[in-house]
């Protein structure tokens, strides 16, 4: 199982994924949410979790403990059995490509990039239904943007150097540390960021 990187600039926690068995273990539609919620909450239980995400806590402590054997969660500490709290151990995963087109990582990478995919579709379109019910000053910020050019790859290597160097300096310690809700300043809210890159 790899183990999350934590970044030295940032304290985030970055996990390029390459195991087949913790790419299977995160292609699962429920245990996104769960994610989700425990990013969104700092930490929570398989009881709380089954009253936001409308699963059984039977069901939830049961992905609970698959997504914290392979790596991206933890015990929170303190409580037992369904009253154990949770919290997110991996703040950004990348999904690594196999060179082999039908190994049992490419089959793991393809599942896990579909659930994500439809996952983030059906959330943008949700914002995109009730983007006119935000301020403002979200809807201002918030954006959706598509472009193209052409690149060699060794450009395109130096651009996401760029784009990394980026996103790293966005991701600060003081923003690591707002894993816990008791650090995030008035008016902040979890923002999702998806992002891809391919060849024509």
């Amino acid at each position: 199982m790899s183990e999350p990187d934590t970044q030295p600039a940032t304290g985030i926690a970055r996990r390029v994924l390459r195991d087949p068995r913790a790419l299977r273990a995160m292609a699962h539609p429920v245990r996104l949410r769960i994610m989700e919620e425990l990013a969104r909450a700092g930490q929570a239980t398989a009881t709380e979790l089954s009253e936001w995400i409308g699963e059984s806590a039977a069901n939830c402590s049961w992905h609970l403990r698959q997504l914290a054997q392979y790596g991206f969660i933890e015990e929170a500490g303190g409580g037992t059995g369904r009253q154990r709290p949770w919290k997110v151990v991996v703040q950004s995963n990348t999904f690594g490509w196999p060179e082999a087109a039908e190994s049992e990582l490419a089959y793991a990478s393809d599942a896990v990039t579909e659930v994500v995919l439809e996952r983030e579709l059906a959330a943008y379109r949700a914002w995109r239904a009730t983007r006119h019910e935000e301020p403002d000053a979200w809807r201002d910020v918030s954006f959706l943007a598509q472009s193209w050019d052409w690149f060699t790859a060794e450009e395109l290597a130096a651009f996401k150097a760029d784009f990394d160097a980026l996103i790293e300096r966005h991701l600060s310690r003081e923003r690591a540390a707002r894993a816990d809700p008791a650090n995030r300043p008035p008016g902040a809210r979890m923002v999702r960021l998806v992002t891809w890159v391919i060849p024509d």
